[in-house]
């Protein structure tokens, strides 16, 4: 999956961090990019738990983690990405499954997108 060049300069950070750490690196049989202080795999209750934490610091409302995964895809839209590059971006299984969950939000762009043609057709209005 393609990332951005600054969250992969991130994730190498974080990978060399890792291999610096003893502990981590050898408790770390998996080759997992995310580990407990101690290299074991984390528990999802503990990244979610951590995660509403990091909410309330930063003064957001509290979200589940995997709304950011409809966050994305809600901005890609937005972005006028195209519904199949987004169902790969997030690894639907198939594109209908991508169109029913943010039907909505493809209405919404249509809809933009039709006003700007309607605003370029009739400077006047």
């Amino acid at each position: 999956m393609p990332l951005p060049a600054e969250l992969i300069a991130i994730l190498r950070r974080h990978r060399l961090s890792q291999f610096g750490d003893t502990q981590v690196a050898q408790a770390n049989t998996l080759g997992l990019v995310f580990t407990t202080k101690n290299g074991t795999p984390l528990e999802p209750r503990n990244v979610n738990r951590a995660f509403e934490t990091l909410c309330r610091r930063a003064g957001v409302r509290s979200i589940r983690l995997h709304d950011l995964r409809h966050s994305c895809a809600t901005l890609l839209f937005a972005m006028g990405v195209e519904a199949a590059t987004v169902q790969r971006i997030l690894r639907h299984s198939s594109i209908s499954v991508t169109t029913g969950t943010y039907v909505d939000v493809i209405e919404q762009v249509q809809r933009s997108a039709v006003a700007g043609m309607d605003s370029l057709l009739n400077p006047a209005r």
